[in-house]
């Protein structure tokens, strides 16, 4: 399945390969007829690597325990530290990132489940995304969402490839942990902030998977 956050962008590459296709396809020359043949089938066969939105299923552990934290994306944990978060928590707080390659998985799912109460897309530069100062100054949208267990913010953070971030959500909307909420195109990175008492399961270097890896857990305030 194909993710309708790359609609428009699937057209496009598809027809730019069949129309290589078919330039290759009438040239009489081999030299130049087998290059456009291989650029054409890669053009296609990128959009069925990069804008893939495979089915995800959330652990049953997760559907009985709101206080379950889930991969906002697919990738590897490159970071997992301590900083001031002063745009929705309000305090000291911890954050990890996620780094996604270009093969990677790029359709995005809430972590959480709550209501979300503060968005804001920032322009901004386009430094690798794995580079430590990415997540303040690259092109990035931020989420915060209050569950019943205190506050999350996550953020959609471009890379040097990607120029476009796709983000559903909105202040107010009621958003559940597992769905799908939006995309970062061509290769990116995902930060999530939690309150410092929150538990991490998982380490840097960790391979990730989107609505289905437990990141950790939120100490729970409401029985």
């Amino acid at each position: 399945m194909l993710t309708k956050y790359g609609t428009d962008n699937i057209v496009i590459m598809i027809i730019a390969g069949v129309v290589i296709l078919a330039i290759g396809y009438y040239v009489d020359k081999l030299f130049l007829s087998i290059p456009l043949y291989i650029i054409g089938v890669a053009i296609i066969a990128l959009v069925f690597i990069f804008f893939r939105d495979p089915d995800r299923s959330l652990p049953m552990i997760a559907i009985n325990d709101d206080s379950y934290i889930i991969a906002p994306a697919d990738g590897k944990v490159v970071e997992i530290i301590e900083v001031d978060e002063n745009d929705y928590l309000k305090q000291r707080a911890k954050r990890l990132s996620i780094f996604l390659s270009p093969i990677d998985v790029h359709v995005n799912r809430n972590p959480v489940t709550g209501i979300v109460e503060y968005y804001e897309y920032v322009p901004g530069e386009y430094l690798v995304a794995y580079h430590p100062k990415s997540s303040e100054l690259n092109e990035h949208s931020k989420i915060g969402v209050m569950t019943r267990h205190g506050k999350v913010m996550y953020k959609q953070i471009v890379g040097i490839l990607a120029r476009r971030i796709v983000c559903d959500v909105k202040v107010k909307d009621s958003i559940v942990a597992g769905d799908r909420f939006g995309m970062m195109k061509f290769g990116s990175r995902m930060d999530i902030f939690v309150p410092l008492d929150c538990e991490f399961f998982v380490k840097v270097n960790d391979k990730v998977v989107a609505g289905e890896t437990i990141l950790g857990k939120l100490k729970i305030i409401n029985e």
